[in-house]
């Protein structure tokens, strides 16, 4: 059994009836059934087994991570909200450190200088998220340390528990579901609030998210440099990149990400680099076409034709842990899609900052007196 838990601000008139997702958000394999626990938290039983998943199958499933759609700008009389997503977890860090600061500054600069009153939905990774990405490729993320890895332990629990209420002061929801990223839950809850004609701005450092990038999808950073949040678009992608983002995780998926502990084809055949995998992708347009025409003729050069039919299952393991998935078990909430009530963000935002001095202050207390 996984577990769903949802934080709801107190102003919210919160609808215990939570439905299964739509057909197009459950895996082939079964529709998901739920019953509910009063108020955050939800028990829903297991889809399938994310490792039972062929390889094959969930590589065509989604390619690039992203429905393709008409434009929402073409469709007429359609009143366009923007609706933000704040992925909280890498906000918790000062470089490599666990940091509440962190969070606090980053979130006061996002609320006075980026979202306003915009409807914000902030998500955090569930405990066991990456779990079947782990059961696919033991190096995936090996190395991090989850701030908020399981809220039930210690100084991880506490940090949960501030962040929960701190967000809560300020009218944000939070969703964190069991068993799941929070990168495949803001993008199984991007398409559904596309469905319902609003635009869409991740906040968010990580870079999986610019396979989501399109006319209606734009995601904000963090810039440490800068001292400040920085908006990133499909326009800016193309430039920087000269392709589209579909194109780029095919790219990341030959090349391999090692910040995510994620090898590229490079390490089985060194020959076979960047300059290659541009090459080919520039010609064949995504890694899912590529290995598609490698399985039945030539598509360059001895060494790279021999390594893409002999690495293909390799190549498809790096899309299925690299691809965000679109079918987690969360249904979007009318009442997160309102216009954010800000009139308390100065108070909790003091309060929160308050609060940190204070344990600070705490933590030298008892060191001295040891």
């Amino acid at each position: 059994m996984h577990m769903m838990e949802i934080s709801f601000p107190t102003r919210m008139q919160v609808n215990l009836s939570f439905s299964p997702c739509p057909p197009r958000y459950c895996h082939s394999h079964g529709r998901p059934t739920t019953r509910t626990k009063l108020l955050v938290k939800m028990e829903s039983s297991v889809v399938s087994s994310p490792s039972s998943f062929s390889a094959s199958g969930y590589f065509n499933q989604t390619v690039g991570g992203q429905s393709p759609s008409k434009s929402l700008d073409k469709i007429p009389n359609t009143k366009r909200r923007r609706v933000f997503f704040l992925d909280v977890n890498p906000l918790c860090y000062a470089g490599s450190t666990p940091s509440l600061r962190s969070f606090g500054h980053w979130v006061s600069l996002f609320f006075n200088e980026v979202s306003l009153n915009d409807p914000v939905i902030a998500v955090v990774d569930g405990e066991g998220g990456s779990e079947h990405r782990r059961r696919l490729l033991p190096s995936y993320k090996a190395h991090r340390w989850k701030f908020l890895r399981n809220p039930s332990k210690g100084h991880v629990g506490r940090s949960h528990q501030i962040i929960s209420d701190f967000l809560s002061k300020c009218n944000v929801p939070l969703v964190r579901i069991g068993g799941h990223e929070a990168d495949d839950v803001v993008a199984t809850l991007v398409d559904q609030v596309l469905q319902k004609g609003h635009k869409v701005v991740i906040a968010s450092p990580d870079k999986d998210f610019k396979q989501l990038l399109s006319e209606d999808v734009q995601i904000v950073m963090p810039l440490v440099e800068l001292k400040r949040w920085s908006f990133y678009t499909l326009k800016h992608y193309m430039s920087q990149y000269n392709c589209d983002p579909c194109s780029d995780l095919s790219l990341r998926c030959m090349l391999g990400d090692e910040v995510d502990g994620v090898p590229g084809i490079q390490h089985v055949v060194p020959e076979f680099g960047r300059k290659t995998a541009l090459k080919l992708l520039k010609k064949h347009g995504s890694l899912e076409n590529l290995l598609n025409t490698a399985a039945v003729r030539t598509v360059g050069k001895q060494y790279a034709q021999d390594a893409l039919t002999k690495y293909a299952d390799y190549l498809r393991r790096n899309y299925q842990v690299l691809a965000l998935r679109k079918d987690v078990n969360v249904q979007l909430q009318d009442e997160w899609l309102v216009k954010r009530d800000s009139k308390n963000d100065s108070a909790s935002l003091s309060g929160f900052f308050n609060m940190l001095e204070e344990t600070k202050n705490l933590g030298r207390h008892t060191i001295s007196n040891a």
